[in-house]
């Protein structure tokens, strides 16, 4: 198929490089520095944009695949307060938009495998639970994405938890995220649940942005000839 990239920073190359190795070809690439190549031929003829830029960014750029009837697969995180006006896009105007807080493969199973731990430890009052993330010193968002949705996993499980709280304190019903920037590490999250007696603990370390990069092109894959709103639950299906 042929993608557009928009973003071409060490994700776009990540990117890149798969989606080649896979058989699809790169039609267009639009950074901060060409942006009036959203009226390109090239990028017009694209089947699916894989956008990976800054939160600031991101809503702009989504819009400027819309007007252009462009299915949308975003990677960038820290815009979501515009989720709301993009489904609505979706639902009126038949545009199609893939979201994922985190295109790992790996990181949607620790996701559903979060959910499932969740519920087993809801009956177990005595173990508290708090999440540790630790990301690149490039990472704009803090917590980052997948800490959110790790978080929403475990509070639509856990009855005695009431909210997430980026902290190192907080009150009994606060789901603590301890964020950390260091190094250039690709994205460490791990969850712990204590009690007096034990410590459980799942976590999911990335080893470098392949499983990413990888993740995006089946979803651009994936949209081809779809319409709406759509999710790595909808390519998955792991519940």
């Amino acid at each position: 198929m042929k993608i557009a990239l928009i973003g071409y920073g060490k994700m776009g190359r990540a990117i890149e490089e798969i989606a080649q190795s896979r058989g699809n070809e790169i039609v267009s690439i639009i950074d901060i520095d060409n942006q009036e190549d959203f009226d390109s031929s090239a990028f017009l003829s694209a089947d699916a944009a894989i956008e990976f830029t800054r939160p600031e960014t991101a809503f702009s750029n989504y819009k400027k695949c819309f007007e252009r009837n462009m299915p949308v697969v975003a990677g960038t995180t820290g815009w979501l307060q515009y989720m709301d006006e993009v489904k609505k896009e979706c639902a009126e105007k038949g545009q199609t938009f893939f979201y994922a807080s985190n295109y790992s493969i790996g990181v949607n199973i620790f996701f559903a495998v979060n959910k499932y731990l969740a519920r087993i430890m809801n009956k177990f009052p005595p173990y508290d639970v708090y999440m540790e993330e630790v990301h690149h010193i490039h990472k704009l968002d803090s917590p980052s994405g997948t800490g959110i949705t790790l978080a929403e996993g475990i509070l639509e499980n856990i009855d005695r938890k009431k909210q997430w709280k980026e902290a190192e304190k907080g009150n009994p019903d606060d789901l603590l995220i301890h964020s950390k920037r260091e190094g250039e590490v690709p994205g460490i999250h791990e969850i712990i649940y204590e009690s007096d007696a034990d410590v459980i603990r799942i976590k999911h370390d990335a080893k470098s942005r392949k499983g990413f990069a990888l993740g995006a092109v089946l979803a651009a894959e994936f949209v081809k000839g779809k319409k709406g709103f759509l999710t790595m639950n909808d390519m998955l299906n792991l519940g």
